[in-house]
């Protein structure tokens, strides 16, 4: 996809699959909270008639490229113009389709929670979860968050380990709960090699720092997917189409839905002529990673 390409593709519309609604809209123009920031009154202006944005509360805007390196950037992600033109590329429906895996009964149950705190982690009921399963509370850190949140349906607060994703939201865990406070989303992790050749892809966070934990590592060589649930595979196909990546690991549970995934995996990467390693044979007969390592780690009696 080249620039004026890029340029034809609807601002608008790559908003609304990123997940942000319009606040107020009209036929020429629409309000978005701002996707560049947090801000709880609506300043993004998007002109749908010229396909151009201005943000009110960062004093910036421009076209469909000049959001999307604004964006990356926030993201975190590398965000110059070829980036952003992959990028949109990717989002505006040239991905290869991806076999859809049915999250676990689990993922569909959850209930809408609050973050109401994040702060460091100084819980020792959250310490003492972490060296239950025998994550390294120094690597864990690195990543996680002590987080209250609220229960909206029933309005009790409870404390768990938050794992941000790329969308804001953050993964929760404690040794009672697990859920996702915000929109589902992926967490992408960048690996001590620039431009890497190889990207790891692993279901959940615990399950990737317990491979940081047995290699004694706070970073993998290659790049790192977290998809913190099965319904974010398409997301995961969109950073990695035409990244340049030549070999992808894949970290799924040994059961019927990781299953699918795995092999979901497999027929993308044959499009994209990336080399698949499937990982579930190092950790059978255990149902995750996080198992292998707990039964590593444990002394036999």
């Amino acid at each position: 996809m080249n620039i004026e390409q890029a340029k034809a593709i609807s601002l608008y519309e790559l908003l609304i699959k990123l997940g942000f609604k319009p606040t107020r809209e009209n036929a020429n123009e629409s309000w978005f909270l701002s996707p560049l920031r947090d801000e709880k009154t609506a300043s993004f202006h998007v002109n749908t008639k010229k396909n151009i944005w201005y943000d009110f509360g960062d004093a910036r805007g421009g076209d469909i490229i000049d959001f999307v390196c604004a964006y990356l950037e926030k993201s975190e992600e590398a965000s110059n113009v070829p980036d952003a033109l992959r990028y949109i590329s990717n989002m505006s429906g040239c991905v290869p389709t991806i076999a859809a895996v049915t999250p676990r009964e689990a993922e569909l149950k959850e209930p809408k929670l609050i973050v109401k705190s994040v702060g460091e982690i100084n819980r020792l009921a959250l310490v003492y979860y972490l060296k239950g399963r025998h994550v390294s509370v120094d690597i864990a850190k690195s990543y996680l968050m002590e987080v209250l949140f609220q229960n909206k349906e029933t309005g009790k607060d409870f404390y768990a380990l938050g794992f941000k994703n790329e969308d804001g939201g953050y993964e929760l865990r404690n040794p009672f709960f697990k859920g996702c406070a915000g929109k589902k989303a992926v967490s992408f992790v960048r690996g001590t090699i620039p431009k890497p050749k190889g990207i790891h892809i692993f279901e959940g966070f615990m399950d990737y720092l317990s491979i940081l934990t047995d290699l004694n590592r706070d970073r993998l060589d290659d790049d790192a997917i977290i998809l913190n649930s099965l319904s974010c595979l398409k997301q995961a196909t969109s950073l990695i189409k035409n990244y340049g990546y030549e070999i992808a690991w894949t970290w799924m549970d040994n059961d019927d839905a990781g299953n699918k995934a795995t092999q979901a995996f497999t027929d993308f990467f044959k499009t994209e002529k990336i080399d698949h390693r499937p990982m579930n044979e190092s950790y059978t007969p255990h149902k995750d990673v996080n198992a292998w390592l707990v039964k590593k780690l444990t002394p036999s009696e």
